[in-house]
């Protein structure tokens, strides 16, 4: 079964457990980054590659990116594929890439790059990947939510982090999502860290809104790694939520929870929203009263992002 993210990963939670767990987690990072130094990265001149990945458990927006991406470089007739590591447990994004373009998937990322360049594929967009030290990157973007932003600061165990967030001056390119609120002391602490940051930022949006009548009460769940993310679109775009449920990222429904949460929507008079990626792990067990809303990042400073992607393909 799977866990949430311990409270105390978050902002201004107070705790002593981050200090109990330092002491593994800093050996972690001592291991990772001796696998660091000692691996070799490989670069490949027959495709270009990119990597969306985070230093942030979960919830950061890689997948939208990625698909942002692949929406780009398509219009452009460029031959773009996606590349992810193959884990069991990320079905529900592994079918939102499929949906979309031409996914590789092995247990070895450069595996499938191999593969994808064999198949002269001319971009490759990994979802995830930025702490596999085997490929040299072309291009990298860590990406943040900002509502979840670096949590306590610590590293996993002792809190959020995969690496020390000090790591972000060797990546220029830095995406923030979410709804915004707090990014000026986020852009702030970066520059501090990084003064040759490109901070980019981008919106969740709805796409099929219009299907979802405003003047109903709803029940919203998710198994994602930013729900309040979510929720937060969904009010800002006036739906009427009276009722969130959350679930630990990438989470399994047993029909017995679905049953539950329509229980609870019968109660309140609701009606059921979730995610596309959660939508897809339901399986149909009992979901015909459950709808999902589609959504992609809208970049801000769209400009300033297509000139960053210039490069790889002029």
């Amino acid at each position: 079964m799977k866990l949430k993210k311990p409270k105390f990963w978050n902002k201004g939670k107070s705790s002593i457990l981050p200090y109990i767990l330092l002491p593994l987690s800093i050996l972690l990072q001592i291991l990772n980054s001796a696998n660091k130094l000692i691996s070799k990265k490989k670069s490949y001149q027959n495709i270009k590659t990119i990597c969306v990945g985070n230093i942030y458990v979960g919830g950061t927006g890689k997948t939208s990116l990625s698909m942002k991406l692949y929406e780009i470089f398509s219009k452009k007739n460029i031959k773009t594929c996606f590349i992810k590591k193959d884990y069991s447990n990320q079905k529900d994004e592994q079918k939102i890439l499929e949906n979309k373009g031409k996914l590789f998937k092995s247990k070895k990322r450069a595996q499938s790059l191999q593969e994808a360049i064999y198949k002269n594929y001319e971009i490759a967009i990994f979802d995830d990947g930025l702490q596999d030290h085997s490929i040299n990157y072309d291009l990298t973007f860590v990406c943040f939510n900002n509502l979840n932003w670096i949590g306590n600061g610590f590293t996993i165990p002792s809190g959020p982090l995969r690496e020390s967030f000090k790591t972000i001056k060797d990546h220029k390119n830095i995406f923030v999502t979410g709804n915004l609120t707090n990014l000026e002391s986020i852009k702030k602490e970066i520059l501090k860290i990084n003064p040759q940051s490109n901070i980019l930022t981008a919106l969740y949006v709805p796409l099929n809104l219009n299907e979802f009548d405003k003047k109903e009460k709803y029940l919203v769940f998710s198994g994602i790694g930013n729900h309040e993310s979510f929720v937060s679109m969904l009010k800002s775009n006036g739906l009427n939520i009276i009722k969130d449920l959350e679930f630990p990222d990438h989470y399994n429904y047993s029909d017995q929870k679905i049953y539950d949460i329509t229980s609870q929507a019968k109660k309140l008079n609701c009606k059921i929203l979730t995610t596309e990626k959660d939508f897809l792990r339901l399986k149909g067990n009992n979901s015909n009263e459950i709808k999902f809303i589609k959504s992609e990042l809208k970049i801000n400073n769209e400009n300033d992002f297509l000139n960053i992607l210039s490069d790889l393909h002029e």
